[in-house]
């Protein structure tokens, strides 16, 4: 089944900037998202997702409320919600494997809505600038495409992407919207930073970045924090050389869970 805009198939390929002309309300749509606030999201029922990583709850979960990620130059920010079940995913994508990721997250999101006779599948797209190496294009391409292509009928109610994310000063790009947070209770997408990124951030960091050829795809446009941010991820990589062993002892998961304060705490690993 076909991408679908305020209930229009939507044509591809296209760019953007030809969507939204061609579907105006996704223009006010992202007009709107680029002039909000950045708000700064705490701790209390947040789940964080770093790149190359996927998230899905619903509005039952008693521990979490806001699925969240920023620090996305060249990345995407990918929300799908089912709206009546409520289910949602949100993913930090990279253009890595594009391509099976969209199918994960339409599993996902089935997997909570099995049960769920009423409602559609509503997806929103987040993040890019009109880099140099027009990596945000391609990914923005991939995404629609892959959307456009599962069996299911699939609304695209927020695109704000690339060359819509995009803001230049001295001659160089930078994504306007860096962040999104999404409310999991209300389906409320907003700007936002995060000052915590747990459990277990260097580890989760140092997962993706060893698995990329790059320490970033676009070093002008990355935020204040990044340099600290791969340096203290190069040195978790260095005290923790074969984390299999160190970490993971006798392969062992390690399992964390948000107490009553809304803060992260470690469980006990279940017995292999």
């Amino acid at each position: 089944m076909p991408l679908y805009v305020d209930g229009q198939r939507v044509r591809l390929p296209r760019s953007a900037a030809e969507l939204v002309r061609a579907h105006p309300l996704l223009e006010e749509r992202a007009r709107l998202l680029r002039g909000q606030s950045v708000q700064q999201v705490g701790p209390q029922g947040l789940l964080y997702v770093q790149q190359r990583e996927l998230a899905v709850t619903s509005p039952k979960d008693g521990s979490i409320s806001i699925l969240g990620s920023d620090d996305a130059t060249t990345c995407h920010i990918v929300v799908l919600r089912h709206t009546g079940s409520g289910a949602t995913c949100l993913t930090h994508c990279d253009g890595s494997d594009t391509k099976a990721e969209v199918p994960l997250i339409m599993s996902s999101i089935k997997s909570f809505s099995d049960h769920t006779e009423c409602g559609r599948l509503e997806v929103h797209l987040v993040g890019g600038f009109s880099d140099d190496r027009q990596l945000s294009q391609k990914l923005t391409h991939q995404l629609l495409s892959e959307f456009d292509k599962q069996d299911d009928d699939i609304h695209l109610v927020t695109l704000c992407v690339t060359e819509l994310n995009d803001r230049e000063e001295n001659e160089n790009h930078f994504p306007i919207i860096y962040g999104i947070a999404v409310n999991i209770k209300t389906a409320e997408i907003y700007r936002a930073s995060f000052q915590d990124r747990g459990p277990e951030e260097q580890l989760r960091a140092a997962r993706a970045l060893a698995g990329g050829p790059n320490l970033s795809t676009s070093p002008l446009a990355e935020p204040p924090h990044f340099v600290e941010h791969i340096r203290s991820t190069l040195m978790f990589l260095k005290k923790f050389p074969s984390p299999e062993s160190s970490l993971f002892p006798g392969n062992k998961a390690l399992l964390y869970r948000k107490n009553e304060a809304g803060l992260w705490e470690k469980i006990s690993s279940p017995v292999t």
